[in-house]
């Protein structure tokens, strides 16, 4: 009996070393799910919602590099898939979609008529593309497989009619082996490069994500070169935080000392990073007068005045020989180094009646293992994550750059999967917990151990912040407390609530070393909006007459 599309595209993703398939289950591939059944190396992950599933598996391929394949029905499902999607395209994540299209033969299935939903995502995809054969299928996810990591990595959708995958595969039709990544070419690159940073005055870095596999060699170019160093945006374990050239990382609220490396530089290397918005300060760097070195492969152009050069090749071979061509040089470590100690150490929070969010990280870091995986929403609680937490090791941080809610708790249970042995936290608000928070369930039936972490202020903290600076009032900001404790429990996991600051420390000691999904309940401060803002002092500052 020959094989089926089914169990012909299983047989690529196994070959593939693709691990892990993320779904809310289906009817429109059901006997792909049953070839998924037989396969012992490729497990599925069946998720309480869409868009948990594709955030599971955009968090997977980031911390990975490799794609894990996500399943969509149409409609409704494969429009929850959006923001996920649209996260491994901004984020260069490596992913597959198969997205159910019509059926070939709606006639003999009894289909009800329906639209092709592959169409909404052809400006958040590397590559859209139909199979208008079933023995196509099988052809355009190796495809799949290998372009969603060549050149820029990203998401690729490949729709597959509802009615192939029982289809029988013609074995005349070979299915071609998915071909590694190219890794791009250095030529006489490197050298050029060289020769600009033997140059320059003030030479500095910004490391992005896809130069986290580079970090020994990074590591090694910054001391020999005596080069500063900058983590792009929630890049912060792209180059250890505790290393004496680390200048800081370009996110929220940097004050202008911490700036200082980069505002006197006259050459700029960005190595692995797109140079997004947050990571430029507003696209204030690199300015005209300093020269930019874009390295990696499918790099974007840049629109800019001054002068660029693109190196389209990986990050690691291109340090490798940039090291060995650049002349060592001896330069003591900037102010910028000097400025973040000071910008990352906790304050005295003693005085503060109730728990401040700088209590909680300060407890989680002082007592989770130094190689946890932290994982993080968006929200004003996690400026508290990115100023004190301290990345030291390597694959540590997953968190989305466009800022979507609601990552946070499936990105933590995709690390456990991927990552079973290293702990595993996930920084979430109230309003992001209530988005996606049910897959605390999906961690309690696979058996990952993680610990959600709810910075519960009854606010939502960036608006309230925005209404109180610009009106001095507040409209539709605060939210009721609900008992994620209790929540948790009837979802199957642990559950905690803390409104004292005592209890953290034990709380938190107990959670780490629970063998089942913990959700921590901390009732924070609603005042404290972040590090450096209180709300009163918002809603009590003078405003001209008639705001």
């Amino acid at each position: 009996m020959g094989t089926t599309v089914a169990q012909t595209a299983v047989r690529v993703l196994n070959e593939a070393r693709v691990r892990r398939v993320y779904a809310v289950v289906g009817e429109s591939f059901l006997e792909l799910l049953d070839a998924l059944r037989r396969e012992r190396d490729v497990t599925l992950v069946s998720a309480r919602h869409d868009s948990g599933a594709a955030f599971m598996a955009e968090a997977e391929g980031k911390l990975t590099e490799r794609p894990a394949v996500l399943l969509s029905s149409r409609g409704p499902s494969a429009a929850a898939l959006v923001m996920g999607v649209q996260t491994a395209y901004q984020d260069e994540t490596p992913m597959v979609v198969l997205l159910e299209t019509p059926a070939l033969d709606p006639v003999l299935t009894g289909e009800v008529p329906a639209s092709d939903s592959t169409g909404m995502f052809e400006t958040i995809a590397k590559w859209v593309v139909r199979a208008d054969d079933p023995d196509d299928v099988p052809h355009l996810l190796a495809e799949g497989l290998a372009r969603c990591r060549e050149g820029r990595p990203g998401p690729v959708v490949i729709g597959v009619p509802s009615d192939a995958w029982g289809v029988p595969y013609d074995s005349a039709k070979p299915v071609a082996k998915v071909r590694p990544p190219a890794t791009g070419t250095l030529g006489r690159s490197a050298e050029a490069v060289a020769g600009l940073v033997d140059e320059a005055r003030y030479p500095v870095v910004i490391v992005g994500g896809r130069a986290r596999s580079a970090r020994d060699e990074l590591i090694a170019v910054a001391d020999e070169l005596a080069l500063p160093v900058y983590n792009a945006f929630r890049r912060q374990d792209a180059f250890p935080e505790n290393h004496a050239r680390y200048a800081g990382h370009l996110g929220l609220g940097i004050p202008a000392r911490q700036l200082d490396a980069l505002e006197r530089a006259d050459l700029v290397l960005a190595l692995g990073t797109q140079l997004d918005e947050v990571t430029t300060q507003g696209f204030r760097y690199p300015t005209p007068q300093q020269t930019l070195v874009l390295v990696g492969t499918g790099i974007d152009e840049q629109r800019r005045r001054g002068l660029t050069f693109r190196v389209d090749t990986e990050v690691e071979p291109f340090l490798k020989e940039l090291r060995a061509i650049a002349s060592p040089r001896t330069r003591r470590a900037s102010a910028a180094n000097a400025a973040v100690h000071t910008f990352m150490t906790p304050p005295n929070t003693s005085n503060n009646t109730r728990v401040h969010p700088v209590d909680v990280v300060r407890a989680l870091r002082k007592l989770a293992p130094e190689d946890t995986i932290v994982t993080s929403d968006a929200g004003n609680f996690a400026q508290f994550m990115h100023r004190y937490w301290c990345f030291t090791a390597p694959r540590s941080q997953l968190g989305p750059s466009n800022a979507a809610m609601g990552y946070a708790v499936p990105a933590a249970v995709a690390a456990k999967l991927a990552e079973p042995r290293r702990a595993v936290v996930a920084m979430v608000g109230d309003a992001g917990t209530l988005m996606t928070g049910q897959e605390i369930e999906t961690a309690v039936r696979y058996r990952a151990p993680v610990m959600v972490v709810v910075f519960q202020n009854g606010l939502h903290g960036p608006l309230a912040m925005h209404q109180a600076r610009t009106h001095g009032r507040l409209s539709g900001v605060t939210i009721p407390l609900t008992d994620f404790a209790s929540w948790a429990r009837g979802l199957g996991a642990a559950g905690y609530t803390v409104d004292d600051r005592e209890r953290l420390e034990p709380i938190i000691a107990s959670a780490l070393v629970r063998q089942r999904p913990c959700v921590i309940d901390v009732r924070t401060d609603p005042d404290v909006v972040t590090p450096d803002v209180r709300l009163s002092t918002l809603l009590g500052a003078p405003r001209p007459s008639g705001t």
